[in-house]
């Protein structure tokens, strides 16, 4: 059997099931040998063959060991993508069924993703949604993620939930790891949107030039007839244009763009803006803040016309959406604010804090810390930026994972200039340090808990333990009356 027959078998309806962990195998089930940044799938050809897999989908020539052990070989020149073709068809190819759109970038991802569903909804019809907070397939009830872009098995199933529940659109954040791991393979986008980068995830991708792309997969994987939705004022915007076939629609504020926005208005209560497009002009009135949101507000926009929707549409599904989890996300109670926020880069720090800064009366005090087995060298930039915009710092655990949260800590403290400064201190335990930023603020103050925003854990070694910014801050809130 060559691969063509194989996926043939898996569209018929009576699939042998799919794996690419040998782990998961079971009698009769179909094993691909993916090379991975960790671990090559080859090495556990043995194994998935002893747990009974009938089919062998490998790259070089395994065919003696895998005969010996009854198993089918499907030699193919590149196994990366053997997984997408194989789960498209085993689900009834549900991509081609829906509009799908994606978006990309280091910060704003999960923002434009909840923007361009309240368009779509807008419009009278049903868009899923595959992103960082949650994956929902339009059954009524959401999931919460595992990762911001799961495997291409799941997205598979996922979309084939999205097209069973009435679903015509799709909306998914494209991580980096997922683009460079060709995850979102086989997928058709009518429109794929750029943020921004930022320093973030050289862990895995060693320089920015790798990080950049990745992203640029996304774009360079486009057919001629779709848009690339690009942000005018990143100046990486420019490598991605020159590497796409697609359309290009630019979007920027305050400048000459396609898609241009313009400010009326900006208070802690929302922000009004003007939106221009082909020469027609619309208000969006978004209780979002802050340029880099409206930024956001313009990259959904950009792929919901480049979808179709008109501009009145679109200002309209802009406006409706509320709030967006764990993104600058109001925590009721006092007569101070406290806010909570996903920024755990230098960037969406500065952000965060440069948004808040002008509208706080009081002072601006902010909780952060840095995830452990990530990226170490954001970490006394994310210092430096916290010491010259806030007025009290306070930093703490995050997901320290299976480093020291004192070692992480340690690295923080490094990027302050003052470090012995009495605006800044250092509690390791998150919840102590939630209370503490509570019970010092008065009044017009701004408390920013950042970093975890819509977690609802924290991870430590490798368990997951509850643990919920918003949950604590809230109960803080309540004993302090």
């Amino acid at each position: 059997m060559n691969f063509h027959e194989l996926t043939e078998l898996v569209s018929s309806g009576q699939s042998p099931r799919i794996c690419v962990d040998s782990r998961t195998v079971g009698q009769g089930d179909i094993f691909i040998a993916v090379k991975g940044t960790a671990c090559d799938g080859h090495d556990f050809i043995d194994q998935a063959a002893a747990n009974g897999a009938r089919y062998i989908v490998c790259e070089r020539d395994t065919t003696y060991d895998i005969r010996h052990a009854k198993c089918e070989p499907i030699v193919v020149d590149d196994t990366a993508e053997a997984p997408a073709i194989l789960a498209q068809a085993a689900n009834g190819y549900p991509a081609s069924k829906l509009t799908n759109l994606g978006v990309t970038g280091t910060n704003g991802k999960t923002t434009v993703a909840f923007l361009v569903q309240s368009i779509v909804r807008q419009a009278g019809s049903k868009c899923g949604l595959i992103g960082t907070v949650m994956y929902d397939t339009c059954s009524g009830q959401s999931h919460e993620a595992s990762l911001t872009t799961p495997d291409c098995l799941d997205i598979a199933a996922r979309q084939a939930e999205m097209v069973r529940n009435g679903a015509t659109h799709m909306v998914i954040e494209a991580s980096s790891h997922a683009l460079s791991q060709s995850r979102l393979s086989q997928i058709d986008f009518k429109a794929a949107a750029f943020t921004n980068l930022a320093g973030d995830h050289l862990d895995y991708h060693e320089t920015e030039q790798d990080y950049l792309a990745a992203k640029t997969r996304l774009f360079s994987a486009l057919a001629p007839d779709a848009t690339a939705v690009l942000n005018k004022q990143s100046p990486h915007a420019e490598t991605i244009a020159g590497q796409t076939s697609a359309g290009i629609l630019w979007y920027g504020i305050e400048n000459q763009a396609d898609l241009a926005g313009h400010i009326e208005s900006m208070d802690t209560s929302g922000t009004v803006f003007a939106m221009e497009y082909a020469g027609v002009s619309s208000t969006v009135g978004t209780p979002l803040l802050g340029l880099y949101n409206i930024s956001n507000c313009l990259a959904a926009g950009g792929l919901c016309l480049a979808a179709g929707f008109d501009l009145q549409t679109v200002a309209a599904g802009l406006s409706a959406l509320e709030a967006i989890p764990g993104r600058l996300e109001k925590v009721q109670g006092g007569d101070f604010s406290v806010i909570i926020d996903y920024a755990h880069t230098d960037d969406a720090l500065k952000n965060v804090l440069a948004t808040l800064k002008p509208l706080c009366k009081g002072n601006l005090r902010v909780v952060f810390g840095c995830g452990g087995d990530r990226d170490k060298t954001k970490r006394p930039r994310m210092a430096r930026v916290a010491e010259r915009l806030a007025d009290f710092v306070i930093v703490t655990s995050d997901n320290p994972r299976t480093e020291r949260p004192e070692a992480i800590i340690e690295d923080v403290v490094a990027g302050f200039e003052n470090r012995n400064s009495p605006t800044i201190s250092v509690e390791p335990d998150r919840r102590k340090a939630i209370e503490l930023a509570i019970e010092a603020a008065e009044r017009d103050d701004i408390v920013l808990i950042a970093g975890k925003g819509h977690e609802t854990y924290q991870i430590i070694g490798t368990q997951k333990f509850d643990f919920s910014d918003k949950e604590i801050a809230e109960k803080c809130l309540a004993e302090v009356g």
